[in-house]
């Protein structure tokens, strides 16, 4: 078991000031891996402080040399994307392979669209008779959740440290290894002291101490909606602006001209990947009534090669796992139909669910509204295009979706019926520079290329 006794903050590795920790538990078979600290409010403190103290010659330095530092920042995660992948297995409990892909490759890719993004945007601009400046909001307090524990890092970091702002990191409790990984590859960068600073703690007290903290001038968190009202509030009281990235129930709407057993495929596949524990994963699939039958037997087909313990891994926490479970009890009772898994628990060790597929699911159900964060489909009927987007649109979350039609054109023009920010057309593939973010109660804002870098951005005009 390895032992962490320090924080990053103004440069260097320091105890931390309390005594307490932090187990970070391997879910997959339930033994404590490691030790954090528990950062306390002055831990929090002291790391505000040094990003204040950095932050006006970090915002002095020119976008060219602070693309420089985010490329030696991606030049050291990929030297060490291994053991990235191999950490976030350990802590997390995601397959290794899905870690290697996912977990330690797109992180790479979103740092370098901000490497190369840093370099070539546009920080003053010409309106008129006036001059345009696109300056740094400040310190940013960044609080990042445990599902995708290096993307949501660095999905903050980097556009924050590309426009200029000093960060101060609090990452989830349950996976802050990677984070230490992280801060170690910005250490090795050698971006100068107090620009990037990281305290491990628990969110009702680092992460708290953080949003409500005087000396930050925008948190950007992501996690719970619930949570996330909670830190717009503190953010509130104090007019401190925020980015919140929350919950989803996403529609995979799947039309009738479609290519069903692929929209099937795919669909099962992206509410199995990592565990079903994505806040953009598609949760509803909506299917025309007269291609529902035929759905459901797909459906129910694609779930049974994903054998927990191999194609899928266990939930981060038994904490989780027992949520899950509770979700899949309560669509048996309001009426759903199991037609692969249920809430039985899979065999051995480890925070498993099995697999599940509901049938007979109505959009006033429990699991048709609330966000299950579990390898857990319900699918639902519709009449007709009016219906599907009625079903679509109604629980309060509009974060992504996909749409499944026989061409593009006829999927755009549904998509664009769709409250949400981002949508899917025929298994588009993901772009680490299109904007992603929700509309109601998925959140406030929007990550990834250009229009991520906005939010770290205030505005100033000069009138000559």
């Amino acid at each position: 078991m390895k032992q962490h006794d320090a924080m990053y903050i103004d440069g260097s590795w320091r105890p931390a000031g309390g005594s307490g920790t932090i187990e970070v538990v391997n879910p997959a078979d339930e033994q404590v891996i490691a030790t954090v600290p528990a950062g306390s409010a002055q831990d929090v403190d002291a790391a505000v402080r040094a990003a204040r103290a950095a932050l006006p010659g970090w915002a002095a330095t020119p976008p060219a040399e602070r693309a420089a530092h985010l490329a030696a920042l991606h030049d050291q995660l990929a030297a060490r994307a291994e053991e990235i992948a191999e950490t976030v297995t350990a802590e997390l409990g995601s397959p290794l392979d899905f870690s290697r892909m996912v977990h330690a490759g797109v992180p790479l890719a979103v740092c370098g669209s901000y490497a190369e993004l840093a370099g070539t945007y546009a920080f003053e601009e010409k309106i008129g008779n006036s001059t345009v400046l696109h300056e740094p909001v400040g310190v940013v307090g960044a609080i990042t959740p445990w599902n995708y524990p290096l993307h949501q890092v660095v999905a903050k970091v980097a556009p924050a440290l590309a426009a200029g702002c000093t960060v101060v990191l609090k990452p989830a409790e349950d996976t802050p290894l990677v984070a230490q990984l992280f801060a170690e590859c910005v250490d090795a960068a050698r971006i100068p002291a107090g620009v990037f600073n990281l305290v491990t703690g628990l969110g009702p007290v680092a992460g708290q101490a953080l949003a409500e903290h005087e000396g930050v001038d925008l948190v950007s968190f992501t996690g719970s909606t619930a949570v996330g009202k909670r830190i717009g509030a503190l953010a509130g009281a104090a007019v401190k602006r925020v980015a919140l990235e929350l919950g989803g129930k996403s529609a995979n709407v799947i039309l009738p001209s479609a290519d069903l057993p692929k929209a099937v495929a795919v669909g099962v596949a992206n509410v199995m990947a990592n565990s079903g524990q994505t806040c953009s994963a598609w949760t509803r699939m909506l299917v025309h009534k007269d291609r529902y039958a035929e759905a459901v037997e797909l459906a129910t087909a694609a779930a049974a090669k994903y054998v927990p313990g191999e194609r899928v891994g266990p939930l981060v926490s038994a904490r989780q796992r027992d949520r899950v479970r509770g979700y899949i009890e309560q669509g048996i009772a309001e009426g759903a139909r199991v037609v692969a898994g249920g809430p039985q628990t899979p065999a051995g060790t480890g925070f498993y669910v099995t697999p599940t597929v509901f049938a007979d699911v109505t959009p006033e159900m429990t699991i048709a509204q609330e966000e299950i964060f579990g390898p857990v489909l319900p699918i639902l009927k519709y009449e007709d295009e009016d219906d599907a987007a009625r079903i679509a649109n109604d629980t309060v979350y509009g974060l992504a979706g996909a749409v499944w039609a026989g061409d593009d054109a006829e999927a755009v023009a549904f998509a664009r019926r769709l409250d949400t920010g981002q949508v899917d057309i025929n298994g588009g593939r993901f772009n680490p520079l299109a904007p992603f973010g929700g509309y109601k109660q998925s959140g406030i804002g929007r990550e990834l290329g250009p229009h991520g870098l906005t939010e770290y951005l205030q505005t100033k005009s000069l009138q000559f």
